[in-house]
């Protein structure tokens, strides 16, 4: 078990610095310079020597390797620089949005997980008949909508049938707890559909192929009720490959939401990311794309070890 652990940190550690390595070279290389979108915008004339000022005062006159060592050592100590638009610490930034995002990856999640798994293990126990067709094509459905499609078709339902739209600045917690809630349960529930959509049927495929494994058969042969050999033999080993895939999921919720959150008015950091990238802010660009690496790698470390926890033989 420490050992299992140790090497799944280690990996961790060196895709960590591989993609660190590799954001800051791609955004380099990017078309685009922050300075002349920034001092030219609105259609302003500024000079050459304006510009190169700036660009030194920013230290992108440095050449790539120190820039590179100067971003390493501050992510050494947490710090991801200043954003080249605002100025403001990138981590501040950051701080600002990403709570929304999380709360609604969140949600998304505990919604997905209580539709899925009933659904997935009735489809899988009720095989071919109208009540697995049924969760097929409900599972279906939601694989193929586009989340923002279905939260446009929410919104306007909402709209038309109590007349109610999402508030226009972000409620806090602390101010109006209902409002603020009010402002999350629409695109959890959109995104939730889809999350839900594909851990049931990852869940009903496992779950067929463990009933059809010896071990089950024999503690049928036994004379165990039925109830006991699903829930004791069958549904642990089944809920493995449906744990991978609702720990993905969740790793691209916080950095797939910004079709969503422009839809539902949400200041997360998936609008953020477009504002940035319209910007040419590769700073703040680069600390958002870091975070979501290492929150999908964060996730993963954690079903790894949720894994070992489940699966004896790991152990």
């Amino acid at each position: 078990m420490t050992r299992y652990i140790l090497s799944s940190f280690g990996q961790f550690l060196l895709t960590l610095v591989g993609v660190a390595i590799l954001i800051f070279l791609l955004l380099r290389v990017a078309p685009g310079d922050v300075v002349e979108v920034k001092m030219r915008s609105g259609g302003a004339v500024v000079s050459a020597d304006t510009i190169a000022r700036e660009r030194t005062r920013l230290g992108l006159d440095k050449p790539l390797p120190n820039q590179f060592v100067d971003w390493m050592s501050g992510l050494s100590h947490f710090d991801l620089g200043k954003s080249m638009w605002t100025e403001r610490p990138v981590v501040e930034e950051i701080s600002t949005r990403i709570g929304i995002t999380l709360e609604v990856a969140v949600l998304a999640l505990v919604i997905g997980l209580a539709v899925a798994l009933p659904l997935g293990i009735a489809s899988a126990l009720s095989n071919g008949s109208w009540l697995d067709q049924a969760i097929r094509v409900f599972s279906v459905a939601g694989l193929s909508a586009p989340p923002f499609w279905l939260g446009m078709l929410l919104l306007l339902a909402l709209l038309l049938s109590i007349g109610w739209q999402p508030p226009i600045k972000t409620i806090s917690w602390s101010e109006n707890p209902i409002g603020h809630l009010s402002q999350l349960i629409c695109p959890a529930l959109v995104v939730g559909w889809r999350l839900s959509a594909t851990i049931a049927r990852m869940l009903r495929s496992s779950l067929l192929d463990v009933l059809n494994e010896d071990y089950v058969r024999t503690a049928r042969s036994k004379g165990l009720p039925e109830r006991l050999v699903i829930i004791r033999h069958a549904l642990g080993n089944a809920l493995l490959p449906a744990i991978t895939v609702a720990g993905l999921e969740f790793a691209f919720l916080l950095g797939g939401l910004v079709v969503t959150e422009q839809v539902f008015n949400l200041n997360g950091v998936g609008r953020l990311l477009v504002q940035a990238v319209g910007q040419s802010d590769f700073t703040l660009i680069q600390g958002l794309v870091l975070m979501f690496a290492v929150f999908f790698m964060v996730v993963n470390f954690a079903v790894d070890l949720l894994y070992a926890v489940l699966d004896p033989r790991l152990r």
